[in-house]
């Protein structure tokens, strides 16, 4: 892919580090309302929290998710950081695929079925939607601990490409340090 100008670089970068902090405040707030329905006494607590929890997996966590990866991954391909060069970046977008696929397969059915019970009047305490918000947001907050602190290294295949930039770059200084002699004789 055609490397991003430095605006178009900065654009999506404030877009990504947006849609990525808003998803880590959806999690938040999923895993505030999964433990308001699974420890109340109160049924209509309970189903106040299980139908609030459902306009947030409806509406919200899967198009937050969705720009969250598309955003990671066209700055990771437009930038010099690359998809597979550096294994944080490489580790940070299959743990997104991950998490967008549990958010779309696992969170929002679980979310369904227990709205769908608060909503018959049977709200019951429901841990796997106190466990599913709890488990992403650490994987957030890890994600965003490696953004930050980018540690591992070069993947090898980073490594095979740096070496070739770095003996491409060795061969065209060679070759214009012969030219330049060639014309001070």
């Amino acid at each position: 892919m055609q490397q991003l100008t430095r605006p178009a670089r900065r654009t999506l970068l404030v877009l990504h580090v947006a849609v990525s902090v808003s998803w880590l405040g959806l999690t938040v707030g999923l895993l505030a309302l999964g433990l308001a329905g699974c420890t109340t006494g109160s049924p209509d607590v309970a189903t106040a929290a299980y139908r609030a929890m459902k306009i947030f997996g409806d509406w919200l966590v899967l198009p937050v998710a969705l720009a969250t990866l598309v955003s990671g991954l066209v700055l990771s391909l437009g930038t010099p950081w690359g998809l597979a060069r550096h294994r944080w970046v490489y580790l940070k977008f299959w743990l997104t695929v991950v998490t967008v696929l549990l958010s779309v397969f696992a969170l929002r059915p679980g979310i369904n079925h227990q709205a769908a019970e608060a909503a018959a009047g049977t709200p019951g305490p429901a841990i796997d939607l106190v466990v599913a918000p709890a488990v992403a947001t650490a994987t957030y907050f890890f994600i965003t601990a490696i953004s930050v602190l980018k540690p591992w290294g070069l993947t090898a295949r980073g490594r095979r490409l740096r070496e070739a930039q770095t003996a491409e770059a060795r061969a065209h200084r060679a070759q214009g340090n012969g030219k330049a002699g060639a014309t001070v004789r």
